[in-house]
């Protein structure tokens, strides 16, 4: 049975881990959209919005890394990201695990889109502007969303979920908090479905890793993956409940549950990965740094 004083610290590590991630999340994407929207507005032939975005995101890093004031939280930050480097066998199977889990997870957004009537993401219109500033914008666009969001969701706010609860249930959380995330998109059930899935995948290959690098790295596939592959269809996506299911919607249904197959063993040969090099240095199971003395 959990003490009273146990429940109260999870329910405030909760609460703590919640405003972590969506703070650093809202920092990073609020700049950006700023810089990007004077750009557009103001300079659309020249992009500095992407120069200037790229140095906030290298401090933005080297703070929630550790560096400079205050001191003394320098150690708690650096946990708290979670930034460590792995070996090249585990990275190159969260990469594996990754990839068959993006092409699952595009598979079940389309077939979302062809059971409930939803509108498409709001994708800006790029035809007024230059190609080059566009490709240049988009780039920097998959590369903010998916390094707020791991030092985010996948970092600070799932490290300190997992001083309080097992890793299952860290994970979990924190997926719930990342779909939450994209209630901008509609408060639209498939949809954040979706993101939760998103959000146990790199969760766990966090936890498994014992890092986010790897899950950036596939978060900025995605990223791309959706911007240029999945989101543009949306609109014209046809409903079952209208046309029936033609051959496409099969294809994609077979498509999610063949490719979850596949990341599942992924995963659970990177769980071996982790287990054995965690064996072999001699270190305990995935875990979470040691409380901290101060907050970040």
């Amino acid at each position: 049975m959990v003490s009273v004083h146990s429940f109260a610290r999870r329910i405030r590590a909760l609460g703590w881990s919640a405003i972590l991630a969506f703070v650093i999340l809202a920092t990073a994407q609020g700049i950006w959209s700023a810089l990007f929207m004077v750009n557009l507005r103001t300079s659309p032939t020249i992009p500095w919005a992407v120069a200037v975005m790229a140095v906030v995101l290298w401090l933005l890093w080297q703070y929630l890394g550790g560096k400079w004031w205050p001191r003394r939280t320098s150690e708690s930050r650096r946990g708290y990201l979670r930034a460590n480097m792995v070996s090249g066998e585990m990275f190159a199977w969260a990469l594996v695990a990754g990839a068959l889990s993006i092409v699952a997870l595009t598979g079940c957004w389309i077939v979302m889109f062809q059971l409930v009537k939803m509108p498409a993401n709001i994708l800006p219109d790029t035809s007024r502007f230059p190609l080059l500033t566009m490709v240049l914008i988009g780039v920097m666009a998959s590369l903010v969303s998916p390094i707020s969001e791991e030092a985010g969701f996948r970092g600070y706010c799932q490290v300190v979920l997992e001083r309080e609860f097992r890793g299952a249930a860290a994970i979990v959380i924190s997926s719930v908090l990342f779909a939450l995330a994209h209630v901008t998109q509609g408060f639209l059930f498939p949809k954040l479905f979706v993101y939760f899935l998103a959000g146990l995948a790199f969760g766990e290959t966090a936890y498994l890793t014992d890092s986010i690098v790897p899950g950036i790295a596939v978060h900025i596939v995605a990223d791309m993956t959706f911007f240029s592959m999945v989101w543009p269809f949306d609109a014209g996506r046809r409903l079952v409940a209208e046309g029936g299911a033609d051959a496409w919607f099969w294809v994609h249904i077979a498509q999610a549950i063949v490719f979850t197959v596949l990341a599942i063993m992924a995963f659970s040969r990177l769980a071996r990965v982790s287990k054995r090099e965690r064996a072999f240095a001699g270190n305990p199971p995935p875990a979470a740094p040691p409380p901290a003395r101060s907050t970040p």
